[in-house]
């Protein structure tokens, strides 16, 4: 069993200073990585000794000759996660959000009540007063605390779709930012184990697949994206990475489009400055599409009617990161075009009254007329 380090303890922000995070894109494999990724993410972590651990605990037994490496003080550690727990719970929080409170919890105070930290953070979520998360006395309560973090992370727009240590990170402002990921199989494997111990309301419609590991949404998802679910707009689902074995011009006509994301559509716009106040600077579906390739240095028509002949046409069964799919009107004038992202994943500027957003690919398949490929 590998044994984990504690990172350093992180400052939390103040609730009034929440931002819309903002997503960091990376570049991944969408082939052969996927097998890799799909493998189980707490294979290092005994869930088994965990889950006796628990049930020991919270009986009323000491969990003596049972040891989890990630829990030093376990008589103390899971009483504060079972509170975390049954606050989200209470609050109808889904599964997800409360394996992003666990994490949390464990990277800023190892899921320990303690009265000390940082400048003046106190308690389980290290959040300080000075910062207005309430007084020393009401954050040192493990309900209060776990309730604030909770109300912060519900005003994070979109954080369903974050990574768990994207949607802490959203919370709490840590000088630490990525510190939370090491925490997130212990996080789900706490609450496998001690949802069970709160009865009938740790049942309360809780999805238990929103609690998923990053591996296990990947792989359900790859394809042809029907696994994701709706999808905010102006989001990206949690772990999506641009497909690093695409060619060099379709990734950087990915991450040209991506930065697009939530802007408004517009009707003849150019897409030169989708993030302007011009409206004619905005993105149409295929202004979206021309300029996603002029910055990767590849030139394309302006309509769907010429970008339908751009390139080489590809079946539908061979589809890859960067081709332009076609819908609506008939199959040598299309009306709408989006471009595909890989991970199952279109990304395009629907129509008026939208914004730029990405849909899973099993939403188009059945209306696609026509397929093409420019790189």
């Amino acid at each position: 069993m590998k044994k984990v380090v504690l990172a350093a303890t992180a400052v939390a922000a103040s609730p009034l200073l929440l931002v819309v995070p903002v997503i960091a894109i990376s570049a991944g494999s969408a082939g052969a990585n996927v097998a890799a990724n799909c493998e189980d993410d707490t294979r290092d972590l005994d869930t088994r000794a965990l889950a006796a651990q628990v049930e020991s605990i919270l009986s009323g037994g000491d969990g003596e000759g049972v040891e989890v490496a990630q829990l030093r003080d376990p008589r103390e550690q899971i009483p504060n996660a079972r509170t975390i727990l049954a606050t989200g719970v209470a609050m109808n929080v889904p599964a997800r959000g409360q394996v992003v409170a666990l994490a949390t919890a464990m990277q800023e105070s190892t899921l320990r009540n303690i009265d000390y930290g940082d400048r003046d953070s106190v308690g389980l979520f290290q959040q300080r007063p000075s910062r207005g998360w309430g007084t020393v006395e009401q954050i040192m309560d493990p309900v209060y605390s776990s309730k604030k973090f909770y109300q912060g992370l519900l005003e994070v727009a979109g954080w369903e779709s974050l990574t768990v240590t994207q949607a802490a990170q959203a919370v709490q402002r840590s000088a630490y930012p990525d510190a939370y990921a090491q925490w997130e199989p212990l996080a789900r494997a706490l609450r496998q184990a001690i949802v069970p111990t709160l009865g009938a309301r740790g049942e309360g419609g809780e999805d238990d697949g929103e609690a998923r590991s990053p591996a296990a949404e990947r792989c359900a998802r790859e394809g042809d994206g029907s696994g994701y679910g709706p999808i905010p707009d102006g989001t990206l689902p949690a772990g999506y990475e641009i497909p690093e074995d695409a060619p060099a011009a379709v990734r950087s006509a990915i991450r040209w489009t991506l930065g697009q994301l939530g802007t408004p559509y517009q009707w003849g716009g150019s897409c030169t400055a989708a993030h302007g106040s011009d409206p004619l600077g905005r993105c149409d579906c295929s202004s979206l599409m021309q300029q996603a390739y002029k910055a990767a240095g590849v030139r394309i028509g302006r309509t769907t009617y010429v970008q339908v002949e751009d390139g080489r046409a590809v079946a539908l069964d061979d589809l890859k990161p960067g081709d332009l799919v076609f819908t609506r009107g008939t199959k040598d004038r299309p009306e709408h075009v989006g471009m595909v992202i890989g991970h199952g994943l279109v990304i395009n500027a629907p129509r008026t009254g939208t914004v730029v957003r990405v849909e899973p690919l099993a939403d188009w398949k059945p209306q696609i007329l026509a397929a093409r490929r420019v790189v």
